[in-house]
């Protein structure tokens, strides 16, 4: 007789796509249930941009999860790039590609875009466009430092 194991995890995993059930066979270890959790919001993304709701996504992971975030992308088809931060994590963009193109020409470093970058990727991302014009001018005004802008004033 086989008895199907299932967590809390694996019910929620049919909500965003990820389906990933673990039977009496092959109980997910510690590691890797700490893995899925902390991956939880990445799943989200992911079956948020296949049902179209949006067209680039931006996600801040632990680097140590690169190589599984990126076989998941690589699997599922899906343009990505990847920027790594200083601090043992990485900035995750993916979607369409074009958007992910875009995102490709731009500084690695979110600080040292320009004020026009930071627009650009604001809108692509799906932020209020009002607000994202209210941030530019803030940014052209000195009102808000990007690093770039910090080094154009000399």
């Amino acid at each position: 007789m086989r008895v199907n194991f299932y967590t809390p995890l694996s019910i929620l995993n049919k909500t965003n796509g990820y389906k990933q059930n673990f039977n009496a066979k092959e109980v997910p270890n510690a590691a890797k249930l700490t893995e899925y959790s902390d991956l939880r919001v990445f799943h989200h993304h992911i079956y948020e941009y296949k049902k179209g709701i949006r067209n680039l996504i931006l996600t801040t992971e632990k680097a140590k999860y690169r190589d599984s975030i990126e076989k998941r992308l690589n699997n599922e088809n899906i343009d990505y790039v990847i920027h790594d931060i200083n601090n043992g994590k990485i900035n995750v963009y993916f979607g369409e590609k074009k958007c992910v193109d875009v995102v490709k020409t731009f500084s690695p470093k979110l600080n040292e875009l320009t004020a026009e970058q930071d627009f650009i990727l604001g809108i692509m991302l799906g932020y209020d466009r009002v607000k994202q014009c209210e941030r530019y001018l803030k940014i052209k005004n000195n009102v808000i430092k990007l690093k770039s802008n910090s080094q154009l004033d000399g």
